[in-house]
């Protein structure tokens, strides 16, 4: 049966927590990849309302086992305050998550180096969270990393944190100025979240593994979005991980061979938090998203979100690097009473025209955009649910986008509700093909 890779083909932000919502009701297993708690997913169930931050959003379908891979790098105190949140609305934890015993564990004095290496940027900052995210992963690659199973083992621990506390002490105090941290306080501290976590640690590339062995379905669910990917963003504006589909091999332990489907969740306008360009992005005088309204609000930080036209270079880009087969669109409704609507079809830079999204961020800095109109429908689509009672100016413009993307759009959100949804094709259906991977240009086999 089908393992299925669910990621964000913009900056993130585009509504992937209520899709990976929409998904696991097929799956058994969901898995979350890479990033930490930089990352928000907003799921509305009801009269309820789950921001889920580390804990895959598969967990509010209780049958599921949910799975925190070593891709992920986990701050306890976040952990334990959304495990606590979720168990105080009655959702079921125990048993249904697990966490790889490799993640890397976030300290105190990565989220305090990753605020002050912000502040001494000063205006050239990138607009981290502050969550110490990228000094995790720094310490990750520079092979000075903490992971969960080093938690269980008291000598062990004590010897890498003396090690770890003794570097960055010497940095917090004579190149930022800053009052050193104490071991036996963090000792402490983290040694009860290790007996905390406890519990939920395991080798879970062996039970992930052994799922796809017997027919299990999986869906890794990604965090942030393309446009934030280490290696394939706006860089430098970027997240510290791998946010495309390959995260999910790394991330996990599971090989590219199982992968059956990329599926990238897409806005119908764009959208990013933080510096960086954004080239389609609206001047305030005709800025026509209520950001309180159609809640243009970052879930972690609740910074408000720079909004713009859509923009096909970037989505096309995101299918590219990804093998995106298949897109869901989201917020549709949000441009209901939207009597012209553009699309950024291409760019024009220093006198040339640009057709590919460049991977300069100085050449990105100076682009402007060149639109294609369409006009709006005008109606309310909040209530449709067959993608025919689409109004036709509506379908119009999402067939113009699935042409520009090349990508079909297969899902179509017009609400934050789950039952607000359109389904064009089910995504999770068996799917027979000599190989297990996408067709290069974002197609599969049936």
């Amino acid at each position: 049966m089908p393992s299925t890779v669910l990621i964000g083909a913009q900056w993130g932000d585009e509504g992937k927590g209520k899709i990976i919502d929409l998904l696991t009701e097929s799956v058994d297993f969901v898995v979350r990849m890479q990033g930490g708690s930089n990352a928000g997913h907003t799921v509305r169930v009801g009269d309820d309302e789950f921001i889920l931050h580390l804990i895959p959003s598969g967990i509010l379908r209780g049958s599921k086992t949910c799975i925190i891979g070593n891709g992920v790098v986990v701050d306890p105190q976040s952990l334990f305050e959304e495990i606590d949140t979720l168990t105080s609305k009655g959702v079921r934890i125990d048993g249904n998550l697990l966490i790889n015993e490799t993640v890397h564990i976030i300290f105190p004095y990565h989220k305090l180096l990753d605020v002050l290496r912000e502040e001494l940027k000063g205006s050239s900052k990138i607009g981290t969270t502050g969550r110490g995210i990228s000094p995790t992963y720094m310490d990750k690659v520079g092979y000075m990393g903490i992971r969960a199973i080093d938690l269980l083992d008291e000598d062990v621990f004590r010897e890498k944190l003396r090690i770890n506390l003794h570097e960055k002490n010497l940095f917090l105090t004579r190149v930022y100025d800053h009052e050193p941290l104490d071991f036996d306080e963090i000792y402490s501290q983290y040694s009860a979240y290790g007996e905390r976590m406890r519990p939920y640690i395991c080798n879970t590339e062996i039970i992930l593994n052994r799922a796809l062995k017997e027919d299990k379905k999986i869906l890794f669910e990604g965090a942030q979005g393309t446009l934030l990917d280490v290696n394939f963003g706006s860089y430098p504006y970027v997240t510290a991980s791998s946010t495309t589909a390959g995260g999910a091999c790394t991330g996990s332990g599971t090989g590219p061979t199982w992968i059956d489907l990329v599926v990238g969740v897409v806005k119908a306008y764009t959208t990013r938090v933080g510096s960086g360009p954004l080239p389609t992005e609206f001047p305030p005088e005709a800025d026509f998203v209520d950001r309180k309204r159609d809640r243009e609000y970052g879930a972690t930080t609740g910074r408000s979100r720079r909004c713009g036209w859509f923009d096909a270079l970037v989505v096309r880009h995101a299918v590219r690097v990804n093998g995106i087969g298949a897109a869901a669109l989201t917020k549709l409704d949000v441009l209901d009473n939207t009597p012209k609507i553009n699309i950024c079809t291409s760019y024009q830079c220093d006198g040339q025209a640009i057709k590919e999204f460049p991977n300069s961020t100085a050449i990105l800095s100076r682009c402007q955009p060149v639109y294609e109109e369409m006009d709006g429908w005008m109606s309310d689509t909040s209530n449709v649910r067959r993608y025919e009672d689409l109004p036709e100016n509506a379908r119009k413009y999402v067939e113009r986008l699935s042409e520009l993307i090349g990508a079909p759009i297969e899902i179509v959100s017009v609400g934050s509700e789950r039952s607000q949804t359109i389904v064009r094709r089910d995504l999770l259906q068996k799917r027979n093909s000599p190989t297990r991977g996408n067709v290069a240009g974002g197609s599969f086999q049936q």
